[in-house]
């Protein structure tokens, strides 16, 4: 398999450093290759269109063993290929103006300005599940004490 979708190759959605590093298996299934093929659709696509250029995906799909690995979340929605976390790292867009977009005209289920400062998230994650089960929850994802929370944004 070579593509996702149109500017999403399976190589960038299933790729980690970790997973290389430490020998661990990262292929999806086929139902979790379609939630992928749906996020992609449904999200980056569109991101990918109104940006006008490439998007760095931080992580998209994370096998349950690669998730443990890195401390992820035991209810993380990567493990499921319904989420995906972009990055501007190659300057077409800040992570703020992405996030805005997706905020203000994309259906999503989670919305994560993740960590970062008021002006701009150092990356952003969004899952997507179904229209019918979206839930347009948006949070900001902060450090206190050491430990990361959540918390409700009002925008």
């Amino acid at each position: 398999m070579e593509k996702i979708s149109k500017h999403v190759s399976y190589k960038e959605a299933t790729f980690s450093q970790t997973a290389t590093r430490k020998d661990i298996d990262n292929t999806p299934s086929e139902e979790i290759l379609e939630r992928m093929r749906v996020v992609a659709e449904n999200i980056f696509e569109p991101l990918r269109a109104h940006v006008g250029g490439p998007i760095k995906i931080n992580s998209f799909y994370r096998s349950i063993m690669l998730n443990t690995a890195i401390g992820g979340s035991k209810s993380s929605q990567h493990t499921r290929g319904e989420a995906i976390d972009i990055d501007d790292t190659l300057g077409c867009m800040s992570n703020k103006d992405m996030f805005t977009f997706i905020k203000d005209e994309l259906d999503f289920d989670q919305l994560i300005w993740e960590f970062g400062d008021d002006d701009n998230p150092a990356w952003v994650h969004v899952s997507y599940v179904s229209p019918e089960n979206n839930r347009r929850r948006i949070l900001k994802a902060s450090k206190v004490n050491g430990k990361t929370t959540y918390n409700v944004m009002n925008v």
